[in-house]
């Protein structure tokens, strides 16, 4: 049921007259449906009141769904993961990274193992991974799975199929946690800041799962914006969007992403990201 309304509420958005100017955003769907729509309805909330126009967050499904949405012009803006950013604005002209979380400029990725592996955290990946259960989170994802098979092929020489015994995609970092927490998968890729938040909230069982191994920092979620925005709510109005985004310093709306702060992007900023889903495969 709820598919179907959200369904439903994005059609009477897409349907409704020019004039209403109704501004619309989405975010990749990382983590629990619930934990996102306090999020994000909260964000919505603060940006009609700052752009004086009005706004409606649209969860989507997946990370596909996201850039599918971007690129129809079903949204206008999205909280894209790295990956997903680069995704959508190559298949909208002139669309423009907005501002990032001042975390997202060095963020990084955690393997994540079942106490039954015997693995150890250490400075390099643990070869006697091999033959084990892995589990990456969305298959469109930067945290949980671009960046750490780019690592992963780099420590094996070979693809993540086969170097595991089976491999699977959770769909977000929270399931990936308990997916390895419970030992469904031994070996799993985590987004740090979801892992961080999840045990300073007492949420995860230290005894059953630990982190093994960190990445290399890397450039990560960003506010994207069509190249048509300006077109179809005035001129000038990317930029005020870019000024509000970097203007929400609400503590309670910060703490619930977690960022400490929005900091300016562009897509150059991305271009590492790029580069790598180039050499994974994952984009031409």
């Amino acid at each position: 049921m709820k598919t179907i309304i959200d369904a439903l509420a994005l059609s009477l958005i897409l349907l409704a007259p020019a004039s209403a100017k109704v501004f619309v955003f989405t975010a990749i769907p990382d983590q629990d449906e619930s934990k996102l729509e306090e999020r994000f309805g909260a964000v919505g909330e603060y940006l009609s009141k700052a752009l004086d126009v009005e706004v409606r967050y649209v969860p989507v499904k997946s990370y596909a769904a996201a850039v599918s949405a971007f690129r129809n012009n079903q949204v206008q803006l999205a909280w894209f993961g790295g990956l997903s950013g680069v995704q959508a604005r190559a298949r909208v002209e002139n669309s423009q990274a907005l501002a990032q979380g001042a975390e997202d400029q060095a963020f990084w990725s955690y393997l994540i193992a079942h106490e039954s592996t015997g693995l150890e955290a250490g400075e390099v990946i643990d070869g006697d991974m091999r033959d084990m259960t892995f589990t990456f989170g969305s298959k469109s994802s930067t945290s949980g799975r671009l960046i750490p098979e780019f690592h992963l092929r780099e420590r094996f020489n070979e693809s993540p199929n086969a170097v595991f015994e089976r491999v699977g995609f959770s769909g977000n970092h929270s399931r990936t946690l308990r997916l390895v927490e419970s030992g469904s998968y031994e070996v799993g890729a985590i987004n740090y800041a979801v892992w961080e938040r999840e045990l300073e909230a007492g949420n995860i069982d230290t005894d059953a799962v630990k982190v093994i191994w960190k990445t290399p920092a890397y450039p990560n979620y960003q506010w994207s914006i069509r190249g048509d925005a300006d077109e179809r709510f005035g001129e000038g109005f990317t930029d005020r969007v870019k000024a509000a985004l970097l203007a929400m310093d609400d503590p309670e709306l910060l703490e619930r992403f977690p960022r400490s702060a929005f900091v300016p992007a562009q897509n150059s900023d991305y271009e590492p990201i790029k580069q790598t889903a180039q050499a994974v495969g994952l984009i031409d």
